[in-house]
C-alpha cells in the first residue's frame, strides 16, 4: 500500500508586518496520521497549512516531506511538486464544468488514455459516493455534494498528503460529519498523511492527534 508523507517542520517563521504568524514552530507528523489543527482566529493555523502546501513561503526555518527538503525559508519547492491535495473552505469548483469535468480538470497533465481518463474520474466519484452526480453542475449539487466532488477531485491523482483548510466550515453540522466521515475513510484506507483545520472539536473526535494552536506556535498536543 502506498504510504503517506511524515511531515517535519523545523523552526517556522512566518511574519506579516508585526504580526508573527509563526513563531518558531517546530513540529513532526508520522505518515498516515490524522492530524487536526484547533485555535482561535489568528493562531496561525492556515498560515501553517498554506505553508505546508507551498502556497505561502516562510521567512526561515524548513519543511521536510519523508527525506525531501520542500522548503528551507523563501526557498520553496512550487505546490504542484509536492504530491499534495488540498481541500477548500469555499470549495473552489469551476461553475461552468460538470462534476466530472472538474475532478478530470485535476488529471489534465497526465498523459492518460481516454479509458482510464474516464475510469479515473469515475473511480473517484464514487469513492465519495457521487457517481451518479457526474453530469451535475456545481449549482446543481448541494454544498455537502459540492465538499464532495471537492474531495474526489483531490484525490484522483493518489497524493501522499491531504491539507484541508475548514473543509466543512460552510456547511451545517449533519453534512459536516459526513465530510470528516469521507476524509476519516481515506485516510484509513490510502493510508493517507491528512492534516485538516476545523472550528468544530467534536468533529476531530476520532483523529489520531489533536494540535492547539496560539501565537504561531503549537501550545498542546
Amino acid at each position: 500500500m502506498k504510504s503517506g508523507h511524515t511531515i517535519k517542520i523545523v523552526e517556522a517563521r512566518k511574519n506579516y508586518g508585526a504580526l508573527a504568524a509563526l513563531n518558531g514552530l517546530s513540529l513532526d507528523i508520522k505518515a498516515g496520521q490524522f492530524t487536526v489543527l484547533l485555535g482561535p482566529s489568528g493562531s496561525g493555523k492556515s498560515t501553517l497549512i498554506r505553508s505546508l502546501a507551498g502556497i505561502e513561503k516562510l521567512d526561515s526555518g524548513s519543511i521536510f516531506f519523508g527525506d525531501r527538503e520542500v522548503n528551507r525559508g523563501p526557498i520553496n519547492l512550487a505546490p504542484e511538486k509536492r504530491d499534495l491535495a488540498m481541500v477548500f473552505q469555499d470549495y473552489a469548483l469551476w461553475p461552468h464544468l460538470t462534476a466530472s469535468e472538474n475532478v478530470g480538470y485535476a488529471l489534465k497533465r497526465r498523459k492518460l488514455s481516454p479509458d482510464r481518463f474516464k475510469s479515473s474520474i469515475n473511480e473517484a466519484l464514487a469513492r465519495v459516493g457521487l457517481e451518479s452526480k457526474g453530469g451535475n453542475y456545481p449549482h446543481q449539487l448541494s454544498g455537502g455534494e459540492q465538499q464532495r466532488v471537492a474531495i474526489a477531485r483531490a484525490m484522483v491523482r493518489k497524493p501522499k498528503l491531504l491539507f484541508a483548510d475548514e473543509p466543512t466550515g460552510n456547511l451545517d453540522e449533519r453534512n459536516g460529519q459526513l465530510i470528516m466521515d469521507q476524509l476519516f475513510d481515506l485516510n484509513r484506507r490510502e493510508n493517507l498523511t491528512v492534516v485538516i483545520i476545523t472550528h468544530e472539536p467534536k468533529l476531530a473526535a476520532r483523529c489520531d492527534r489533536i494540535l492547539w494552536m496560539t501565537n504561531g506556535q503549537v501550545a498542546q498536543s
